[in-house]
């Protein structure tokens, strides 16, 4: 090795640029090459854009398939029969085996005869879309396939636009691939809208023809495929020819592609259009405070619209069962109904119902869009339109016009009023109640709601004045203070004084003295029964203070008629409550004390039929059957807690039907059968009331103002709202046993003197109200005892055995004849009249 030899060696490894890079560069050089890889990049690009723009936010196609329409939910009685639903769109879902073939062809031949052939995309529609929108300042025509149309109802909004159409065509696409034919024709049959409210083929056929579409001939079949065109347009009467127009050349195409034939297509064209006006009411007019309060109870729990959730009240589909009674429900319109034209009788009118602005001269769309009707026989509601003479020119939401007799001379132009027919195009004025009211009819062993009356007509107010209005109860209130009497170490026949009464109650309320209804400073000792047959304020305060007002107030809150302080005024019927809430405290009273909740709704159902409230919910097994099947007949638990004694309650009942039979609502009596129930007016008066009933039914109603006022010195329970009670009863006990109340364990009845509350023996009651010996009900050990006399006892002690034969033997007259030995009675008689009475 020489010397000049490097020593140290370094040596640097290095990859080759060659290989892909290299064979890159050489093809870059192409001029092909460049150009597939910038139509490469462009189409990266383009998706990339698309996707951003277009694919990122567009529905899931697959969400269709367990697509639910927005249905309406159905309200259904107690025998199953729907009187009422809540929607805002007519709907009706049907399945594809339940349109006719010729139906379907013809919104094939309308709106797409290829769709059993295509994809899902008309290319040469869309062409012709684009080309109309570049050189037309008109919408295209016929763009879009019944998929499209399924992707932009479902899927998109209605917004017009190059974006939208592309997404709608992506989205046909995608849906064609998730769903069948039948599936997509089936989902577009029953959401397409039609008009006057309706989606679907069904409730088109139910708004446009007053039938099913099942029904539905050819000529109307095809009517029915001219409407996605136009919704809002052919089915109007000044449309009349081009929905003519369109309808003939839809069953020109159905001939052309050999669905029907020429004689088909010639009778049908000959056809009239034949609409109906208007719709009628799709279920009979019945219970509409009723259905407001089911609505509401709904709406808090289910909530409103399908954001809310799958089950809301104008979406879900439900099926609600209720407990309205369709029968009492009728009685207990009319019954309150008369009972508010009875006390308004005379008051003459006393100014109109609304009234709308009447210059441009639009006054029937106004008054259309008030949405102001009455149903009440033959009434109707009208608009003044102009005096003429002693009457008025009057119009009717339809367009109808009529003239009015005897217009009273407060009445002018746009004032919306009552009228009923008076011969020909005559009509007369009719007065609507100012007063207001509300009645609750109840089982009073389930709490179930049978009917409910919440003013004079749903339509005018929506206000339920049996359950939103708060009034002060009057005397109604006083079974309740006496009940908690008897729970205080009273009975029936206790003897309070009926005297004036005064209470110190605070420095800041001072010195408050009660007087009974009508002034008058009392009548002196009574028992506690004739206090309550009479409604004594003096008493009934007296028996409040004695018992302790805390325990009177805790007795109010345990059966759910108030919270209220502890303040003697509010035993007399101070505090506000309902009459649904002083209805079921009446119906715990009969149910023995036991918790009642008041319910309307007996259970719901979703659309599939799945009970989803109650949540534990179970079908009783066996209640229906037709015959016994020789097993346990079922047997329910009684529910609810125990917020009052069995025998108070049941002492309170049987004080109540005393009421009936000789107090305040004597006008009762004649129904001859048992009834109690209590009459209250409370200050003013301002409210009259009267709450009872039978053992298996309690109502309760009650007039006044909504905005309380004096009802005029002579209004009374008695007088006004027993009365409407009477007039439901009469027919609603008709065919009904007359039961009687019964006795829970431990109540003794026995006999007393009516007037002092005293034991009697050796006389019984009689048919008559107002006879001297009653049957009182009392606790164990707390029913009055006999006093007997020393010098008797021991008279008894000495010879028992002779006196018992002595008096089995006869006696010997005289005239030597013998006389039968005394019966117990006059044995009873001859010892009542030696101590002076009965006592």
């Amino acid at each position: 090795m020489d010397d000049t030899t490097p020593t140290n060696v370094s040596y640097k490894l290095t990859r080759s640029a060659g290989g892909l890079w290299e064979r890159l560069q050489v093809y870059w050089q192409k001029k092909w090459f460049r150009w597939a890889s910038y139509l490469v990049g462009a189409l990266l690009l383009a998706y990339l854009l698309l996707w951003a723009v277009l694919l990122r936010n567009l529905p899931d196609a697959e969400a269709l398939i367990e697509y639910q329409s927005p249905l309406p939910t159905v309200v259904r009685d107690v025998d199953g029969q729907p009187f009422h639903s809540y929607a805002r769109e007519r709907r009706v879902q049907l399945e594809y085996a339940d349109f006719k073939p010729l139906l379907i062809r013809s919104y094939l031949a309308a709106e797409d005869k290829t769709f059993f052939s295509h994809g899902g995309i008309d290319y040469v529609g869309i062409l012709g879309a684009v080309f109309d929108n570049i050189f037309s300042s008109r919408r295209s025509r016929g763009a879009s396939t019944i998929t499209q149309q399924v992707a932009k109802n479902l899927l998109l909004t209605n917004e017009y636009s190059y974006t939208r159409k592309i997404k709608e065509a992506i989205l046909a696409y995608r849906i064609e691939n998730a769903l069948t034919k039948q599936q997509i024709l089936s989902l577009y049959l029953n959401e397409i809208a039609l008009g006057r409210q309706a989606f679907g083929v069904e409730a088109a056929a139910q708004a446009y023809f007053g039938r099913g579409a099942d029904q539905l001939q050819l000529h109307e079949m095809a009517f029915l495929a001219t409407l996605p065109k136009a919704p809002e347009k052919y089915g109007r009467e000044k449309y009349e020819k081009e929905a003519i127009a369109r309808r003939n050349w839809v069953l020109g195409e159905m001939q052309n592609n050999g669905w029907i034939t020429v004689a088909q297509r010639d009778e049908a064209r000959a056809q009239p259009l034949g609409l109906i006006s208007k719709q009628g009411p799709q279920f009979k007019s019945s219970g509409g405070y009723f259905a407001e309060e089911v609505r509401r109870q709904l709406k808090e729990r289910f909530g409103e619209t399908s954001e809310e959730g799958p089950f809301s009240v104008y979406s879900g589909g439900l099926w609600v069962r209720t407990s309205m009674n369709p029968r009492y429900q009728d009685m207990t319109t009319e019954a309150l109904r008369d009972g508010l034209l009875r006390y308004h009788a005379g008051k003459g009118w006393q100014g109109p119902v609304s009234n709308i602005p009447m210059k441009d001269g639009q006054w029937q769309s106004r008054f259309a869009s008030s949405n102001i009707s009455i149903d009440y026989k033959d009434w109707r509601m009208a608009v003044a339109l102009s005096r003429q003479g002693g009457g008025a020119q009057i119009g009717f939401a339809s367009g109808e016009t009529g003239y009015l007799t005897g217009a009273p001379s407060a009445l002018k132009a746009g004032d919306i009023i009552a009228v009923a027919p008076a011969g020909g195009k005559n009509w007369s004025l009719r007065v609507i109640p100012e007063v207001g009211g509300g009645m609750v009819v109840q089982n009073p062993l389930t709490g179930r709601v049978l009917a409910m009356q919440g003013g004079f007509d749903a339509q005018l107010s929506s206000f339920n004045r049996a359950t939103q209005a708060m009034r002060q109860p009057g005397s109604t209130i006083k079974p309740f203070v006496y009940a908690t009497a008897l729970d205080n170490g009273m009975t029936p026949t206790s003897i309070i004084i009926d005297g004036p009464f005064c209470v110190f109650q605070s420095a800041a309320l001072g010195r408050k003295c009660f007087r009974n209804f009508g002034g008058g400073g009392g009548s002196g000792p009574h028992t506690m029964r004739w206090g309550l047959e009479q409604s004594r304020n003096l008493m009934t305060v007296r028996a409040a203070n004695d018992s302790g007002m805390k325990n009177v107030a805790d007795t109010f809150r345990s059966m759910n008629i108030g919270d209220y302080p502890p303040y003697l005024a509010f035993a007399l019927g101070a505090g506000d409550t309902t009459v649904l809430k002083m209805t079921n405290a009446y119906s715990m009273l009969v149910n023995h004390g036991r918790e009642l909740k008041p319910t309307v709704i007996d259970f719901v159902q979703s659309r599939n039929g799945k009970v989803i409230w109650p949540t534990r919910w179970k079908p009783c097994d066996g209640c229906n059957a037709k015959d016994w099947d020789g097993k346990a007949m079922p047997r329910f638990k009684p529910g609810g807690k125990q917020v009052m004694d069995p025998v108070t309650a049941y002492q309170v009942v049987h004080m109540l039907e005393g009421v009936v039979q000789r107090g305040t609502a004597t006008i009762l009596r004649d129904l001859d059968r048992p009834i109690f129930g209590k009459t209250g007016t409370s200050t003013g008066p301002t409210n009259v009331w009267f709450v009872g009933g039978a053992p298996n039914l309690v109502a309760g109603v009650y007039l006044g103002y909504d905005k309380p006022r004096n009802m005029g010195g002579y209004a009374q329970g008695g007088s006004l709202a027993a009365p409407i009670f009477k007039q439901f009863a009469r027919k609603a006990f008709v065919g009904q046993v007359a039961l009687p109340f019964t006795a829970p364990n431990g109540v003794r009845l026995v006999r007393v003197d009516r007037v002092s509350g005293k034991r009697v023996y050796g006389a019984w009651p009689s048919d008559d109200p107002k006879g001297a010996v009653i049957w009182e009900a009392f606790k164990a050990e707390t029913e009055p005892k006999r006093s007997i006399r020393q010098e008797e006892l021991a008279a008894r002690g000495d010879k028992p055995k002779k006196r018992a034969a002595a008096a089995q033997k006869p006696k010997e007259t005289s005239n030597g004849s013998t006389a039968a030995a005394p019966t117990t009675n006059q044995r009873d008689q001859e010892f009542l009249n030696k101590e002076g009475g009965i006592y």
